[in-house]
């Protein structure tokens, strides 16, 4: 992980990291504390998943370029690894071409089942 940690950065319990429909220039790892990942419908609070220490979030925004699917907030004290942009395309561009394609569908699949997507899987038949 060494050759990808450029920036940390720290929340205290209830801040805001991001938000659902922001634009995105990173992924995070979780080095301590916990993340909380939801979305908010009708007035409700849905939450996805809690993201503990060795976790990573935010990182479908930077494999498609879309706007952010959903909220992170810190739910206890966190110090979080930044992944920029920049450092997750020198990595992807090393990786196998079917790979890519793979994180590519992988990553439409996901999208398609988040709330109200209607977007269609690739998956052919």
């Amino acid at each position: 992980m060494a050759d990808i940690v450029k920036d940390r950065v720290s929340y205290g319990t209830g801040e805001k990291i991001f938000s659902e429909g922001d634009g995105a220039s990173c992924a995070y790892i979780v080095e301590k504390g916990s993340v909380e990942v939801s979305v908010e419908r009708d007035g409700e609070m849905f939450v996805f998943s809690t993201i503990g220490g060795g976790g990573i979030f935010g990182e479908l925004a930077l494999i498609d370029n879309e706007p952010r699917m959903a909220s992170a907030r810190a739910i206890e004290p966190c110090t979080l690894v930044v992944i920029s942009r920049t450092i997750f395309n020198e990595k992807i561009a090393k990786a196998d071409p079917f790979i890519r394609g793979l994180l590519s569908i992988l990553t439409t699949n996901v999208r398609s089942l988040s709330w109200g997507n209607a977007a269609k899987p690739i998956c052919p038949t």
